[in-house]
């Protein structure tokens, strides 16, 4: 005797009769999945892909939205126009804190030379990091750490093999990108539209101020046209701190609108950021500002060798044995 299976026959029907619009789910590690919803329970959400149907585990879904909620720029850029695609850009919905740093937290990195450390985020999924040029200048050893998000917390991943793609000491802006990955998939997120950013509006910091890896500090937008030695910044009371520099803005819909670089350590509420239009520009114009490693004004530390480790004074004619 067969037996039908009314689950997907019902799922199936779903399909046929439902005419709503795509919707999007985003995963709580920051990939997100379109298609059609066709079932949705306490347990697992059912998602048409147009090809297949995907069963989603609840408790992996951070939220989903309907394609009236995020509009996200195409992945695929025009013929000779790659560079202006290396971020991506999105209009996401308001969330609340805990959504927002569930939802980018991933995508915020340590990064470190032997100087010291900063910030940096990713902002697309080949591994291309945003960072200050204060951070790195003058060096080449880079290395760049993720925070995986896991059962219990978060696991270190350590990449050491960070190419300087551009470099802008003016703007203090760096475009580095992270080659040895391999297939570890690299959590992004997107650049803001300055034009929505207004004086007031609640913004937060994530960074590794101090070396406090994942700190997160909440504060508005003090003003959002600070002039400072001809450059214009987004002033902001979330509290910045060394360490936090090269780290992202974000708005509360997780959209990065300032790179954070610069605050006053024994005056609290006055923290620095340059405005992601600024970023935007950078990157479309990143090869005018490309880094070249034949060029010792570019990057290179020249460190001085070792001390000798025999005191005594060199023979100055010494005696051929051979």
């Amino acid at each position: 005797m067969k037996y039908i299976n009314w689950v997907w026959v019902a799922v199936l029907a779903a399909a046929m009769v439902s005419s709503a619009n795509a919707e999007t789910v985003i995963l709580k590690s920051g990939a997100t999945i379109s298609g059609q919803i066709l079932q949705r329970n306490q347990n697992r959400t059912i998602v048409d892909l147009g090809y297949t149907v995907l069963a989603i585990p609840a408790d992996q879904i951070l939220s989903i939205e309907t394609d009236s909620d995020v509009a996200v720029q195409s992945d695929s850029p025009p013929a000779g126009q790659a560079h202006r695609y290396l971020y991506r850009t999105a209009d996401l919905k308001p969330r609340s804190l805990q959504q927002c740093y569930e939802m980018v937290a991933e995508a915020v990195v340590m990064v470190s030379r032997p100087g010291g450390q900063g910030s940096g985020f990713f902002i697309n999924e080949l591994g291309y990091l945003i960072t200050n040029y204060h951070v790195i200048e003058q060096e080449t050893r880079i290395a760049v750490t993720l925070f995986k998000s896991v059962k219990n917390g978060f696991e270190k991943k350590h990449f050491k093999k960070v190419r300087i793609v551009a470099l802008n000491p003016f703007l203090d802006l760096a475009l580095l990108q992270v080659e040895n990955m391999g297939e570890e998939k690299v959590p992004f997120v997107h650049l803001g539209d300055m034009d929505q950013v207004r004086v007031g509006q609640n913004v937060f910091v994530v960074g590794n101020p101090m070396g406090l890896e994942r700190t997160l500090t909440e504060g508005a937008v003090s003003t959002v046209s600070r002039p400072f030695e001809g450059l214009v910044y987004i002033q902001t009371n979330a509290d910045i701190n060394p360490g936090n520099s090269g780290g992202p803005l974000f708005n509360m819909s997780g959209e990065v609108v300032g790179v954070t670089n610069m605050g006053y350590i024994f005056r609290g509420g006055l923290g620095f950021a340059i405005p992601a239009d600024t970023v935007r520009y950078f990157v479309e114009h990143y090869d005018a500002f490309a880094y070249d490693k034949e060029n010792p004004n570019t990057g290179y530390r020249y460190v001085q060798p070792d001390k000798r480790k025999n005191k005594n004074k060199p023979d100055l004619n010494p005696i051929d044995k051979s």
